[in-house]
């Protein structure tokens, strides 16, 4: 079953309420799971545990006249900042600070992320966060390497992020998702956890990617963003244990989100109002929001987001989706061959684009 499949089934078992044989791992999955279970025992003592929390980045970030825009960030430690040394080293500060600049406004932000959080919890951290802003502009979810290591079904887990999701929306708020990171690109990880955590954390991350679309946000893909320069500068990139990333590391990351808040907020960067259109030479393009999920989770930086074709909002296989890079990578006249992908075999190639709808192949 390809990964596009994988996330439909995953996503509509969440949405029907299943998450028991209908969204089940199989026996292979289930001797992986063991295998996960054991091996992680093995990584923290490799990692190690240094810190004790994360700091508070909650407050008013820039200046400007007008009210502040208020930025909600719920999630796990990637959201809470585990690793940075102070409050402006956040995705959420950089986050803040980054929309301040160019609205010319304050931004408010209320963190309610948890060290250690899986997708179930967060509606508490929602309710929350709506105790101290009842009417969030937008809110930045970073969550999924907790399901994925603690073997939390992928159908519950998407579940709650949508709920969540939805909730927000119901109050007018943009949300953007950054889904589940590449677990595969942890180093001090052992072989084969580390094939088998990326193979996961790359079907949560579509199955997050269908989810947060069908419900009304946009998602991000992180994937394996951190890897290639992890590898060349761990000390630079990882923070002291090794696992979380570092000031760098989470700079790297918040650089990949700011685009997409700032295009959920209608702010734009050296480009027209209105909403830009896919380019196929940069491998975008429109079509199954299953198929782009499954392009974005191989693509770090890609956005996913709800679109029409013909005024229609839905088609034969679910929930029509755009699928952009930004920042617009620069253009490639000749881009690769396609390579198998590591994982699973399936296909590394860019969004095909036959018609001038900048059309996505299905699988």
């Amino acid at each position: 079953m390809g990964r596009a499949r994988r996330a439909r089934k995953i996503a509509a078992t969440a949405a029907y309420g299943g998450g028991g044989l209908a969204a089940g791992i199989g026996a292979l999955g289930a001797l992986g799971y063991g295998v996960l279970k054991a091996e992680a025992k093995v990584a923290r003592r490799l990692v190690g545990q240094p810190f004790d929390g994360s700091p508070d980045d909650n407050g008013t970030y820039g200046a400007g006249v007008g009210e502040p825009v208020e930025l909600v960030v719920l999630g796990d430690s990637s959201a809470a900042g585990m690793g940075a040394d102070h409050r402006y080293q956040t995705v959420g500060a950089i986050i803040a600070n980054g929309v301040s600049a160019l609205t010319g406004r304050p931004v408010r932000l209320t963190n309610t992320a948890v060290v250690g959080a899986e997708s179930s919890g967060l509606e508490l951290q929602l309710a929350n966060a709506l105790d101290q802003v009842p009417r969030p502009h937008v809110a930045i979810i970073m969550v999924g390497a907790n399901d994925v290591t603690h073997r939390i079904n992928k159908a519950v887990a998407v579940r709650h992020l949508e709920t969540t999701v939805r909730a927000l929306r119901a109050l007018d708020a943009e949300v953007v998702v950054g889904t589940c990171p590449d677990l595969g690109t942890i180093q001090p990880i052992p072989q084969p956890l580390r094939l088998i955590g990326r193979r996961w954390s790359r079907d949560m991350a579509a199955a997050q990617t269908v989810a947060v679309v069908e419900a009304g946000g946009r998602t991000v893909s992180l994937g394996d963003l951190l890897g290639p320069e992890f590898a060349e500068r761990p000390h630079e990139m990882f923070s002291a244990d090794r696992f979380h990333p570092s000031p760098a590391g989470y700079a790297r990351a918040a650089a990949a989100l700011l685009p997409s808040v700032y295009a959920a907020l209608g702010v734009r960067i050296g480009e027209p109002t209105e909403e830009r259109t896919p380019d196929s030479r940069r491998g975008e393009g429109v079509g199954p929001v299953a198929v782009a999920a499954t392009y974005a989770v191989r693509d770090p930086g890609t956005e996913v987001s709800a679109t029409q074709i013909a005024g229609q909002a839905r088609g034969p296989r679910g929930r029509w989706a755009m699928l952009l890079r930004r920042p617009s990578n620069p253009v490639v006249e000749a881009p690769p061959e396609p390579v198998p992908d590591s994982d699973d075999g399936e296909s590394n190639a860019t969004p095909a684009d036959p018609a001038p709808r900048h059309t996505i192949e299905a699988d």
